[in-house]
């Protein structure tokens, strides 16, 4: 990558299909981007839509089927494989965030944390791949949706919708329901998948307050009031529901406070 420029990467790793491979360059990106090689940020900009392998089937949200975890293989896989693609979107939503966003008039720091969470999605996609492998699976056998990247093409004109909605909404739902299934996972016998979402509950965390970090950043860079500011966007831009419970810990952890969510989540539950 000798000469390249950080956004010209980061847009080859979009556009590699094959899901192993889009994660291991994802890693890469961070690893290069440390080690000095590409001189310069380049110029913003991002295809549309990443490339993807020709499996899995992409469904209607509704249309896929619902997985229990219990100690049929079969739905523990199914788990498995929908978290495999949830971290696969992942991959993409942080590296097209570098590429459409990253700028010379934003820290040096805002560049080196979104490489984290690029380098971490990748390594929970692999983790999760691996895993289906052990159970004789591979991730593109089930069918998946496409709803997280909606989120991507609702916030592509703005880095602020994209941190209010991204880190802050679905990657916070991710630290309500994952401690769940851990449990869950870990009562049916299978303590080598409940090890992996623990690795990725805890680094998701850490990108949750990234996301949180750098949107409060962004708003007082902007003049805005954060609370105020991050209700209407997301009103705006997320389609979905806030759903109680919430886990008001880890969200705390990650500099979200129950003021910040809650009217949200009982405005939309309003008929």
């Amino acid at each position: 990558m000798t000469g390249s420029t950080l956004t010209n990467a980061a847009r080859r790793v979009l556009t590699t299909p094959e899901a192993r491979h889009k994660a291991a360059a994802a890693q890469r990106l961070a690893a290069d981007w440390r080690s000095g090689t590409f001189p310069a940020l380049g110029s913003p900009g991002a295809p549309a839509r990443p490339a993807r392998p020709d499996r899995p089937e992409l469904l209607a949200p509704t249309q896929v089927p619902r997985r229990r975890i219990n100690t049929a293989v079969a739905g523990r896989v199914a788990l498995l494989h929908a978290l495999a693609h949830i971290e696969l979107n992942a991959v993409d939503l942080a590296v097209d965030l570098l590429a459409r966003f990253a700028s010379d008039d934003l820290p040096n720091a805002f560049i080196e944390d979104w490489l984290q969470v690029a380098e971490e999605e990748g390594k929970h996609f692999l983790l999760l791949a691996d895993r289906l492998a052990e159970l004789g699976a591979a991730y593109g056998d089930l069918p998946a949706h496409d709803g997280l990247w909606q989120a991507a093409e609702e916030t592509a004109h703005d880095l602020l919708a994209r941190l209010a909605v991204v880190p802050q909404v679905l990657e916070a739902r991710g630290l309500d329901v994952t401690p769940g299934m851990i449990a869950k996972l870990d009562q049916v016998g299978d303590p080598a998948s409940a090890a992996i979402l623990r690795t990725i509950y805890e680094e998701e965390i850490g990108h949750v307050a990234i996301g949180r970090r750098w949107y409060l950043w962004l708003c007082t860079r902007r003049g805005l009031d954060p609370q105020a500011t991050w209700h209407e966007l997301v009103r705006r831009h997320f389609r979905g529901a806030l759903k109680p419970p919430f886990n008001e810990a880890a969200r705390r952890t990650a500099g979200l406070e129950p003021a910040d969510y809650l009217p949200l989540a009982v405005e939309r539950q309003m008929p």
